[in-house]
């Protein structure tokens, strides 16, 4: 099994060491981190040695970031012309299959890098996976690439983008696990048993020391110290090939639970509770009216005259203030010979303004004519 790190935490320098080969552009240390420099392009470097086998992961942390190219390939070949690669482009995430020099985008996380974030990329054997700060985003099925040993990162050169801590290494598969054939449950006490305790035949105190009993040590020749680790060392796990579950109770056995010291638990409301309420400022009541009160009305601006009675319904009248009556012609006193009166047209065949021989006299008729009433 085959592992790869480093920190790059060594003085500024064009030249890498012989962990590394540049497959392409000119990288650098710059400030204890990896710098892809800044002339453009996409440019590649791989770890100097190979890895055991074809499974294997491949990870860095990229220190400083900006909306460029920029990630980690696994299972590749020395110019990664095949493989598979994990890369930011600033919006997402995407795990490429590499092969024959072609990138054919074969999963997606949308998210844009952010400085610290840790890009890992893992093939074992047919499952490819891409990772962001431990936690798995893309795995998908390919078996477009089936043979590779050869790790490192691929990147635009940018000058904004930094990496650090970079680390590959083999990926051993794990060993199937058969199915338990019976499961033990923890049983519960079906009563109180306890061990009755003895007498103590005698008692072992400790006792005083008496006298001062020292004896020489040797002077250590040489001491052995725990020393810090100068890079990132870690055991690349493998996967599981089967994962045991827990099973549930197929019985009613449980295990007797101690009594709870305290337990915040939702409460119902037992009666009605509220939340005591600020004195208002200023409060609107509606006020019964207690007396009889009126409101002076204005001048109507229309009068609704009164309607024709339309059955039998009659009103009273009041007393007349004038009345003209028709009254007749008194006799007293003869006629007014100072007034000359024609009455009607003359008949005929008498002429119109003729007196009449002998004259009229202006007095009661014995008649039935009714004054006014025509002839």
């Amino acid at each position: 099994m085959a592992i790869f790190s480093d920190d790059f935490n060594r003085a500024n320098s064009t030249d890498l060491g012989t962990g590394w080969v540049e497959v392409s552009g000119d990288w650098s240390i710059v400030s204890n981190q990896l710098s892809p420099g800044a002339a453009g392009g996409t440019i590649i470097l791989r770890a100097a040695g190979a890895m055991a086998g074809n499974d294997n992961y491949a990870q860095v942390t990229i220190a400083a970031t900006t909306a460029a190219s920029q990630g980690v390939w696994c299972r590749g070949n020395s110019n990664i012309t095949q493989g598979y690669l994990w890369r930011n482009n600033g919006t997402s995430w995407d795990l490429f299959q590499v092969f024959g020099g072609s990138f054919t985008n074969i999963g997606t996380y949308a998210a844009a890098a952010a400085p610290g974030d840790v890009a890992k990329v893992q093939a074992v054997g047919s499952t490819i996976k891409g990772f962001v700060n431990g936690v798995q985003r893309v795995s998908v099925t390919d078996t477009a690439v089936t043979t590779g040993t050869s790790v490192g990162i691929r990147s635009d050169s940018a000058g904004a983008v930094r990496y650090d801590d970079f680390a590959a290494g083999d990926v051993s598969a794990g060993a199937t696990l058969a199915t338990a054939a019976a499961t033990e449950t923890a049983q519960s006490l079906a009563s109180s048993k306890t061990t009755t305790l003895g007498t103590a035949a005698a008692t072992g105190a400790a006792q005083p020391v008496t006298s001062t009993k020292t004896g020489a040590l040797p002077v250590v020749a040489t001491a052995e110290a725990a020393q810090a680790l100068t890079g990132t060392k870690t055991t690349p796990l493998g996967s599981t090939a089967a994962t045991e579950a827990a099973q549930p109770l197929t019985g009613s056995k449980t295990v007797t639970l101690g009594t709870a010291l305290e337990t915040a638990a939702s409460q119902t409301l037992a009666g009605t509770k509220t939340a005591p309420l600020p004195v208002a400022a200023q409060t609107e009541i509606a006020q019964p009216l207690v007396v009889a009160k009126s409101r002076s009305l204005s001048t109507a601006s229309s009068v609704e005259a009164a309607q024709p009675l339309a059955g039998a319904k009659s009103a009273a009248l009041g007393p007349a203030l004038e009345t003209s009556t028709a009254r007749p012609l008194a006799a007293a006193g003869g006629p007014d010979l100072d007034i000359d009166v024609t009455v009607g047209s003359a008949y005929s065949p008498w002429a119109a303004g003729q007196p009449y021989t002998p004259a009229w006299s202006a007095q009661a008729q014995a008649s039935d004519w009714e004054v006014g009433a025509p002839c």
